[in-house]
């Protein structure tokens, strides 16, 4: 019963609303409110602050909280440890990854369904910054970021590539017949980039900073799709990673030149809590990881690209 009551206090902690944890939790409002009575009870301090809607954990609660996630987290960790001695890994990988690396994750989770066929995986787009904060609260198994530059915490990292850039541009632009691109001939050029608030866009501006240039795009967009459907006008150019290449390629009538290599190279790769013992499910992942050579595979997207206009 007392995991129980920790579960429906990590779900009141995920929702901010009773209503939502106790359908999250698959029981009524009465019996999670009185659930989390009890645990008040038997802990001996006052978890909630109640009003006549929720209004957020006492000081005592804050901590309750923090080890309702790690127990609850754990507690899942531990049925899928036994579940695989008995018949293979089950459950679910969530993963959180930044937008600029959804476009290779399937190069991971293909390999891992086909090694674990009775795994689930569930990936959600986030920023690095909430990658971090999944990690923490224990919603995240796995997260897939920027594991240098802006700080990750207690987490382990797996590096996979260092980023690469490139300028997709128009076919018969300015640029048409270079071979490389410096950063600060980007203010020659009408662009559309990533808004501020992704570590990919801070990179870029950062880059440009080095080169002596503030680079005010025209159009900004929280999503690569948005960047690409601009940019197929023919009317703007956009700074790209290389992984982009994997799903998206380069629309007819543009080409790739690749960007001055920056001073610092930054990488992406997996992160992962330091917990002992570690999650099944995120070892598997990690273990799959380590036999890819996916800065190859990207690699010959860049060769295959390169000076091709299209």
């Amino acid at each position: 019963m007392l995991l129980r009551r920790l579960e429906y206090l990590a779900a009141l902690a995920r929702e901010r609303h009773f209503g939502r944890a106790a359908a999250a939790c698959h029981v009524s409002q009465p019996a999670l409110s009185e659930g989390i009575r009890r645990l008040e009870a038997e802990l001996g301090v006052q978890i909630v602050r109640r009003g006549r809607s929720f209004e957020g954990f006492t000081p005592e609660g804050e901590r309750a909280v923090a080890w309702a996630q790690r127990i609850v987290s754990d507690a899942g960790a531990l049925r899928a440890d036994l579940r695989s001695m008995r018949g293979g890994l089950t459950g679910t990988l969530r993963i959180g990854a930044i937008p600029t690396a959804l476009t290779v994750t399937s190069l991971l989770t293909a390999p891992f369904c086909d090694r674990h066929p009775q795994v689930t995986v569930s990936i959600e787009s986030l920023s690095s910054r909430e990658i971090v904060h999944g990690l923490a609260e224990f919603e995240l198994d796995v997260g897939m970021t920027y594991v240098d530059g802006e700080p990750l915490g207690a987490v382990r990292t797996i590096p996979l590539y260092g980023e690469r850039y490139l300028l997709l541009t128009p076919a018969d632009g300015p640029f048409a017949d270079r071979s490389e691109i410096g950063w600060a001939e980007l203010v020659d050029l009408p662009m559309c980039l990533l808004s501020p608030v992704m570590q990919n866009r801070r990179i870029i501006d950062r880059n440009c900073t080095e080169a002596g240039v503030t680079v005010l795009p025209q159009v900004e967009a929280d999503t690569i799709s948005v960047l690409y459907a601009h940019v197929a006008t023919r009317r703007w150019s956009t700074v790209i990673a290389h992984t982009w290449l994997h799903m998206f390629g380069v629309p007819e009538g543009l080409r790739v030149i690749p960007m001055v290599a920056p001073r610092r190279l930054h990488r992406v790769g997996l992160v992962l809590t330091e917990r002992e013992p570690e999650p099944m499910l995120a070892r598997a992942l990690v273990d799959v990881a380590r036999r890819l050579d996916l800065r190859t595979q990207l690699d010959a997207l860049v060769a295959r690209y390169v000076g091709e206009p299209s």
